[in-house]
């Protein structure tokens, strides 16, 4: 039984929810975001909570159970307050620029780097060696940020590259004479 699965989600003030079918629509005062239950499970409205149940005993059923709870849960706190990741850029010459629908980036590459922001993920630049994203969609906001990050993964020598705030590099000791 999936512990997560059992647990109702609350639908927090403000947040207006409609499940049609396997559909859960979530819209709240940054925004809407939809989920689409797989057949496995069943989504119902009781009390002001959405609560899930597995169709059948197996376990895929019971992994779909547990994974749908975990986005409808993320769409509630999504639409009231948006995600975010920061990114550092640690390097000689690393430097991040936001230039009109797209990221600048330059990595130590001979050439620099534009990455289009996709549509519902809102990019800053407070420094140049920093990136802020932020977004409605938990996603959409972690996958564009792996994406920059494997661009130039830190590597473990001197620590180079784009890596999470807070993520600790480990570092190893170079040759020795």
């Amino acid at each position: 039984m999936s512990r997560i699965g059992k647990k109702p989600v609350e639908v927090p003030k403000g947040v207006t929810v409609a499940v049609s079918g396997q559909t859960v629509t979530a819209k709240g005062p940054k925004g809407e975001l939809k989920f689409v239950v797989n057949d496995l499970c069943k989504v119902a409205m009781e009390d002001g909570k959405i609560a899930l149940a597995p169709v059948e005993p197996s376990k895929a059923a019971r992994a779909q159970w547990g994974m749908s709870r975990t986005m409808i849960s993320n769409m509630m706190a999504g639409v009231t307050a948006p995600f975010t990741k920061k990114l550092e850029l640690v390097g000689v010459g690393y430097r991040a620029a936001v230039k009109g629908s797209a990221l600048n980036l330059a990595l130590g590459y001979s050439h620099e780097i534009d990455f289009p922001i996709p549509a519902g993920v809102k990019i800053e630049t407070p420094k140049p060696t920093e990136i802020i994203l932020s977004g409605i969609d938990k996603q959409l906001v972690g996958e564009t940020a792996a994406k920059i990050r494997a661009m130039r993964p830190p590597e473990p020598f001197k620590g180079k590259g784009v890596k999470y705030e807070g993520e600790y590099i480990f570092r190893k000791e170079g040759k020795k004479k």
